[in-house]
């Protein structure tokens, strides 16, 4: 049958929404359903029967105790509360610190105790930065990175109103009373790591007293720069440094060069004086070995041998000059100076004085054979003579 037939049929609703019968079924009463829960926890009941308490409302003592229950297991789960690996928990019970607690899983009554959480393994920074005067009445612009991590979270939250703000005023006052006492020049080249340090120590000396949990790790001093107006001229003075260190390192590989060579000759110097020392030692040793070999020979002849080394004396001197003594028989000796050989004398002088200053020992074992070497033969010849002359006369 469609629904849009017309015709009641006997007074019936051709309504699909409504079921047949005549009687409405709608949506059911909220207030009924809550009821009846309320009824079924033993919290209050319906309306109008014999067994209902006080007209059928109130609560009973097994509602109170659920109630109760309830109350309890919610306070329990609300005081469950986890604290991160990094972190470590101040326990204020009543508003006063109780304890400290480590990182987990932990427990704490609601509405007495309160939890407030610190993180102490993670390294902080800040930066403090200015213009400030230097000693030497300049003003440069500087910067300072502070590292600092908490190694107390009680005295980081109440042993001052706000730790880190006092830390960044600290590392101020720290970072102004070093700057002013070093000049310029040092802050802007030289002198920053002397800076960084010394505002380091200062800072641990003045926070120390006022128990700020805070420990510094590390401060870096930023680099530092002039004002704008006097940049350029800041900039060459840079320059100039600059040059000078590099000409300071050119000397010193200068000098590393040189005295090398330098203590090589003394090396030298030092081996030829030995050489000569030992020459000297031994020479001397040769002519008291000879005068003792000649000793027995002056004993068993002392005239033979005296005249001997006479001769061989006589010898040696005129060996050594270039005067010419001619003996003519029956005249008087007639002395000449042979002015060619003067000359080759004093040419031969200074280069053996030449060669001694520039090697002493060459020059000494030079000087004896060349003199030697460059005797005329006459004068050998009339040593001979004057020899015969002075043996035939003694005879």
């Amino acid at each position: 049958m469609a629904w849009n037939q017309p015709g009641n049929g006997n007074n019936n609703d051709r309504d699909p929404w409504k079921q047949q019968g005549g009687r409405e079924q709608g949506p059911p009463d909220l207030d009924e359903a809550v009821r009846n829960l309320l009824g079924k926890l033993g919290l209050g009941g319906k309306k109008g029967g014999n067994n209902q308490n006080r007209s059928g409302g109130g609560l009973s003592g097994k509602g109170f105790g659920v109630i109760a229950i309830i109350a309890l297991l919610v306070w329990f789960l609300a005081g469950i509360y986890t604290v991160k690996e990094a972190e470590r928990g101040v326990v204020l019970r009543f508003g006063q610190y109780h304890n400290l607690v480590e990182s987990g899983l932990h427990w704490r009554p609601v509405f007495i105790d309160s939890v407030q959480t610190v993180d102490v393994s993670n390294v902080r920074q800040f930066q403090s930065e200015g213009f400030m005067l230097t000693q030497d009445e300049n003003v440069v612009h500087v910067e300072l990175d502070v590292q600092y991590r908490i190694i107390n979270p009680r005295d980081y939250l109440y042993a001052v109103e706000n730790a880190d703000r006092s830390l960044a005023q600290a590392t101020d006052s720290a970072l102004r009373y070093v700057v002013g006492h070093t000049t310029m020049d040092e802050v802007l080249t030289v002198g920053r790591e002397s800076v960084r340090a010394d505002t380091l120590e200062l800072l641990d000396n003045i926070i120390a007293p006022y128990l700020l949990g805070i420990q510094i790790v590390d401060v870096n001093l930023l680099p530092a720069r002039p004002p704008e107006a006097v940049k350029d001229a800041f900039d060459d003075a840079i320059s100039a440094q600059e040059d000078e260190q590099r000409f300071i390192r050119e000397a010193e590989a200068y000098a590393r060069q040189i005295e090398p060579l330098a203590r090589g000759q003394v090396r030298r110097v030092l081996q030829e004086a030995q050489a000569y020392r030992e020459q000297t030692v031994l020479k001397a040793q040769g002519e008291v070995a000879r005068f003792k070999e000649l000793l027995p020979q002056y004993k068993a002849a002392p005239v033979v041998t005296r005249e001997r080394l006479y001769l061989e004396t006589l010898e040696a001197i005129y060996a050594n000059t270039s005067k010419v003594m001619v003996d003519v028989e029956g005249s008087n000796n007639m002395m000449y100076l042979p002015l060619d050989k003067i000359l080759e004398q004093q040419q031969r002088s200074r280069s053996e004085a030449q060669s001694q200053e520039r090697a002493p020992q060459q020059g000494i074992n030079s000087t004896n054979p060349s003199s030697q070497n460059n005797t005329p033969a006459s004068t050998n010849s009339n040593t001979t003579r004057s020899s015969d002359r002075f043996n035939s006369g003694r005879g």
